[in-house]
């Protein structure tokens, strides 16, 4: 196979990939996804994902138009609340220490709704986070943290359903196909050059998306980039994510842009393997940490566990795991915070103690220093504000005092058996560092410049995360992007 000519392809497979390609082929024009992968591999890390979006809607109504299977007793059983623009810019502002990109913001959170309406009619369905973001109090199911919304299946549905999506729109579709280069003059990119079955081949397009993730599964580069120590970060999702469209598109002269020492980050099961495994998908993670304490080797707290909704500080507290000795926490539940487990505590591959006194667990718990801990358990239970009550849907102030490192929220003492503990350390998600689009999708070179015939979306795409994330504007983001460089791509140089 000598080459092969398409109006536009698209590097990468996964969610903003997959949403570009649906939307330049909404313009008519012949386009080719090029995925590294092979089919049981492929999609990138949004197969990893549990498919939840973060969207602005203004109540009931919106979410009903987006889920029409939603039934009346579902509607009267469940406060959905709202989630309005003013409040994800807020988000986005505090979570990001108000590094985000202000034009990048804008077109995620006003195209949020929109972009997820489009998905659905390209055939894929979303259903509330009933299991993971709501807690039924007085027998009504209440949302929290402003995130609401997930795809029916969760990652491999998504991914599953944009797959055949790609098949009823007309999208060409390549497994095994690893680009390798632009085709680049040095004025323009005119194609890409892939090597697929120990053959090079080089194909003609007019525009070329990239959209193939972050740099996480380079041990080299997130070393390099995010700094020491990271070598040893466990990679929450594909292994495949390795910085290719990044460097493809930096040897072009595109202007690297973002927090490129930073990355979504959580606590992940401690031995889980050094990449995701797709029969567990997201399920290593360990996010119920908010009603618990979690200790170091040391035997001590070194996180306000309750500073915020687990949404708002999941992303963040896998880099201070990862700080501690050894690489590892113990996160600590006794009898009254057991109810507030989420269900991937319930897998069977956990790092998991269980005892009858907190003594007992405290021989328990490898690699901590007992009698420290043991202190820390004093300490903190004497410090908590007993008479303030306890309420899962909210920030509650139950809180901690006099502590070197307080508890902000939902700091019942540890003092009732039985008593769990799982041990965790930091799983990477992906990298926030990347390259620099335009409000068109375009990519930018270093004099800010469009570099004419490349678009990107994505993880690869930096400006828009610092530090944190709130949970769920990742897929929003790689869809809300991908439909944007698709669609400009659809237009460009026609």
């Amino acid at each position: 196979m000598s080459g092969m000519e398409y109006d536009i392809v698209v590097v990468g497979a996964g969610n903003a990939a997959m949403c570009a390609a649906l939307a330049a082929r909404e313009s008519g024009k012949s386009v080719l996804v090029l995925e590294r992968a092979n089919q049981d591999e492929a999609n990138g890390n949004s197969r990893f994902t549990a498919g939840a979006m973060r969207i602005v809607y203004n109540g009931e109504d919106d979410l009903r138009k987006l889920m029409p299977d939603l039934s009346d007793q579902e509607c009267a059983d469940t406060d959905f609340g709202t989630y309005t623009q003013d409040e994800f810019y807020d988000d986005m502002a505090r979570i990001t220490q108000y590094r985000a990109d202000p034009d990048m913001v804008e077109i995620l959170v006003t195209k949020s709704y929109e972009t997820v309406s489009w998905m659905r009619t390209k055939g894929i369905r979303f259903a509330p986070i009933w299991g993971r973001q709501a807690f039924k109090i007085d027998g009504k199911f209440k949302f929290w943290g402003g995130l609401t919304v997930e795809a029916v299946g969760g990652g491999p549905g998504l991914t599953d359903g944009l797959m055949k999506a790609l098949k009823e729109n007309g999208v060409d579709f390549l497994y095994g196909a690893r680009a390798l280069s632009l085709i680049f003059d040095g004025i323009s990119v005119n194609g890409v050059k892939m090597r697929r079955n120990d053959e090079i081949i080089d194909i003609a397009a007019k525009s070329v998306v990239l959209a193939s993730g972050g740099f996480q599964a380079n041990t080299e580069m997130r070393t390099r980039y995010l700094g020491p120590g990271w070598e040893l970060a466990k990679i929450r999702g594909t292994r495949f994510n390795t910085g290719d469209g990044i460097k493809m598109a930096l040897d072009a002269g595109a202007m690297p842009w973002g927090n490129w020492s930073g990355g979504h980050a959580v606590g992940w099961e401690r031995n889980a393997p050094d990449f995701g495994d797709l029969a567990v998908g997201d399920q290593f993670q360990k996010h119920s940490y908010p009603f618990t304490i979690m200790v170091n080797a040391d035997g001590k707290r070194f996180c306000d566990e309750g500073a915020d909704f687990r949404n708002y500080t999941y992303a963040k507290y896998g880099k201070v795991i990862l700080e501690q000795p050894g690489q590892f926490a113990w996160q600590v539940f006794d009898k009254k915070s057991l109810p507030m487990k989420r269900d991937e505590y319930n897998i069977r591959q956990v790092t998991k103690v269980t005892a009858n006194t907190i003594e007992e667990l405290a021989g328990k718990l490898e690699g901590v220093n007992p009698k420290a801990f043991l202190e820390t358990v004093k300490e903190y239970n004497a410090a908590v504000k007993r008479e303030v009550p306890f309420n899962p849907n909210v920030k509650d102030g139950l809180c901690t005092e006099g502590l070197d490192i307080n508890k902000s929220n939902w700091a019942n003492p540890v003092d009732e058996a039985p008593f769990e503990a799982y041990a965790v350390t930091c799983g990477l998600s992906f990298t926030f560092g990347g390259v620099k689009i335009n409000n068109d999708g375009q990519v930018l070179d270093t004099e800010s410049v469009p570099i004419p015939g490349l678009f990107a979306a994505g993880e690869m795409v930096g400006g828009l995360f610092y530090f944190n994330y709130p949970g769920g504007s990742g897929l929003t983001a790689g869809s809300v992007f991908g439909r944007l460089a698709g669609t400009s791509a659809g237009k460009d140089r026609n």
